[in-house]
């Protein structure tokens, strides 16, 4: 190799280790920036099972997303329930911490039925991004923010020619067979509703059938199974504490030996709490005495083929959701008057606990003692019976229950979004919501 052209290469080597370390020291301040803006971001932990946080993390990068709620300057509590238009009411209930300490504010979105999850989950974001905007104007990151609008404005007020009626159609069939087992299932559904401040209706019918044919070489089977019912719901408020109304519900099935029922039910409520904040705490006293006749399809085992029934329900329903976690307790009682031994009492909780940092507990459970089973068939089942469930069997309690428990620990940090190899899912593998 010649004098010329080696100088040539050392030339061009010192060129490229200059520009590498030229592009090291640029990315090196870039960092310092980011890391400066990122110690004086608002820390956010939010409270959501069902956002889309790789997309969240994405349109909004300017607050630290951390992992314990005592890490945070700003905790986000995020509720759901369903409206009178078949679509959600979203709150977000905001909460400053530490150098935010009584800054707090609660933010609401309703979604439309027609609307898709896309436009939901944009509207959410959004709605997220204005809560947020108090706390980041507190810090250097609001130089880096821009607050603008499309300039789609409307002033008129709208008129709804539907009055607050909703309707919705649903049905779902399925089959499926193997060469020894056909199963054909229809599951139908009409849903009617009207939701204002003073009045609630809901008509919901429901049709079902399950039929399942076993075939093999000496036989072939054939099973069916269905039930239709209409539930009507009429409640009209009083008050922020007390509203009366009327369940009223007819039906038929197969399995629980109803040829006809018919349900009518007088009821009365009392919220402890208003129910404005029913999104994030309440607890519930119902009380319901009616009238029940029971056609039956066979004899009962008290020798009834139809009875004229008069009972009543008391229900207590208890519901908090705060920054250590929640809690859901449902007590409801259930007796008929003719004979005061013949009743049911049902309890079902769930609990979930931030018990210390990155340590979660969850556990949920039920029970209940059952004494009113007057609809049972008399004799025996067969076993076909009670292995598919075709027929109602006599039991005194019923039991049911879960735990789980969940450690997490390393950066507190969780601001990046990366969905290469994910599994799909919305919390964590880069799926869409």
């Amino acid at each position: 190799m010649n004098p010329q052209t080696l100088t040539r290469m050392i030339r061009l080597i010192l060129l490229l280790i200059a520009g590498c370390f030229s592009l090291l020291l640029s990315a090196q301040d870039q960092t310092v920036n980011n890391d400066s803006l990122r110690k004086d971001a608002p820390n956010m932990f939010i409270d959501c099972r069902g956002c889309d946080m790789n997309y969240t993390r994405q349109e909004i990068p300017w607050v630290n997303y951390v992992r314990d709620v005592r890490e945070a300057d700003v905790y986000v509590l995020v509720t759901s329930q369903n409206t009178g238009s078949g679509g959600n009411m979203y709150t977000y209930k905001f909460q400053g911490l530490g150098r935010f300490m009584g800054m707090n504010d609660t933010l609401t979105f309703s979604s439309n039925p027609d609307e898709t999850s896309s436009v939901i989950r944009i509207q959410r974001t959004n709605l997220l991004k204005a809560g947020l905007i108090r706390y980041a104007a507190k810090t250097p990151v609001m130089d880096e923010l821009d607050i603008s609008h499309n300039g789609n404005f409307d002033d008129e007020e709208v008129e709804d020619k539907w009055r607050n009626w909703v309707f919705e159609l649903e049905t779902n069939p399925r089959f499926n067979a193997e060469e020894s087992y056909k199963r054909l299932q229809f599951n139908n559904s009409v849903n009617i509703s009207k939701v204002t401040p003073d009045i609630k209706v809901e008509v919901e019918i429901d049709y079902s059938y399950n039929r399942q044919r076993f075939i093999d070489e000496e036989e072939d089977t054939t099973y069916i199974r269905s039930g239709r019912s209409v539930e009507n719901l009429l409640v009209k408020s009083i008050n922020d504490h007390w509203s009366y109304g009327l369940r009223w519900n007819l039906g038929s099935s197969s399995s629980m030996n109803y040829d006809f029922n018919n349900m009518l039910l007088p009821s009365v409520e009392y919220n402890l709490f208003p129910y404005s904040e029913s999104t994030h705490r309440q607890m519930r006293f119902l009380y319901s005495i009616g009238y029940q006749f029971s056609n039956y399809i066979d004899s009962t085992i008290y020798n009834k083929t139809s009875e004229h029934l008069f009972l009543h329900q008391m229900r207590i329903a208890y519901q908090v959701q705060e920054k250590w976690g929640s809690v859901n307790l449902s007590l409801q009682y259930s007796g008929y008057l003719h004979d005061l031994s013949k009743t049911s009492v049902e309890l079902y909780g769930s609990l979930r606990v931030r018990i210390v940092k990155g340590l979660s507990l969850s556990v949920s459970g039920g029970g209940g003692y059952i004494n009113d089973q007057l609809a049972l068939r008399k004799g025996e089942l067969s076993e076909a019976e009670r292995l598919l469930r075709l027929k109602e069997q006599a039991t005194s309690y019923s039991l049911m229950g879960g735990v789980s428990l969940t450690y997490t620990f390393g950066s507190i940090y969780n601001n990046v979004v990366n969905p290469r190899f994910g599994n799909g899912s919305s919390g964590g593998g880069g799926g869409f919501d």
